[in-house]
């Protein structure tokens, strides 16, 4: 009596060999996955509006059919695409913010351990390090070719930016004791500065080195938020930046 196929020879119940196609069809999250690192790039390369459905199912190597199993259009595609960035930049910010220090990495002089400078030191290093791994990410962001017009898309860069406002609330109400409203106010100010100077860092060349530019950008916010009158009172800035005398009123 001749014996059936095996279950790990590799053939069907029939006996014959599988098709290759079936063989080595992706996982739905793995087309999902290539979909929207497809999508990523030709979004970074093209803005929302220029950047076309055929240009991405084509880098991605799949067709129409299969895009749309995942999403229902180019807009639903922009949206994950700029949510999973969105994370992702939320996490580098959350793990700055509170991760304590590796103990195998050198002192940093210009970082001390613990405290409000290192915090607000942190703040910063997450845009910049943001910018430094991944360019055309930050770029989706906050560059220009988004369409503005669309508010799930506007909702999605909201709630990234209030996420990260409220990570930098909570480390300032620790580091000073402010009220959450003065806090929030000093955050957001904060999260505007970071950004706003790691996207010209990048659009102008990355000329500075990013190490420097931290701390040019850590300095300057400190000499502002080491003066703050309540649990800042009496500490001093970082390295090479002066204090400024706080006189009473």
């Amino acid at each position: 009596m001749r014996a059936g196929p095996s279950a790990g020879d590799g053939r069907t119940a029939t006996g014959a060999a599988p098709h290759p196609a079936q063989a080595q069809a992706p996982a739905p999250a793995e087309r999902r996955a290539r979909i929207l690192e497809a999508a990523r790039e030709v979004f970074a390369r093209h803005g929302y509006h220029s950047a076309s459905v055929s240009d991405i199912v084509l880098r991605a190597g799949i067709g129409k059919p299969t895009l749309y199993q995942h999403f229902p259009g180019k807009l639903d595609l922009y949206r994950a695409v700029l949510t999973g960035h969105a994370q992702d930049l939320v996490g580098r910010l959350r793990h700055a913010l509170t991760a304590p220090p590796d103990p195998a990495a050198p002192p940093d002089p210009a970082a001390p351990e613990g405290g409000n400078e290192s915090r607000l030191r942190g703040a910063v290093t997450a845009y910049f390090d943001f910018v430094a791994a991944d360019g055309e990410a930050f770029r989706l962001l906050f560059g220009s070719g988004r369409p503005r017009e669309d508010p799930e898309t506007s909702a999605v860069l909201d709630r990234a930016r209030d996420d990260c406002v409220a990570l930098v609330v909570d480390a300032v109400i620790i580091g000073s004791g402010l009220d959450p409203a003065r806090a929030r106010l000093l955050a957001v100010g904060l999260v505007g500065l970071s950004q706003a100077a790691a996207r010209h860092w990048d659009e102008s060349g990355r000329g500075v080195p990013r190490e420097e530019a931290v701390t040019l950008l850590a300095g300057l916010a400190w000499r502002g938020l080491g003066h703050v009158p309540a649990g800042l009172t009496g500490l001093t800035g970082p390295p090479g930046v002066a204090a400024i005398p706080v006189t009473p009123e």
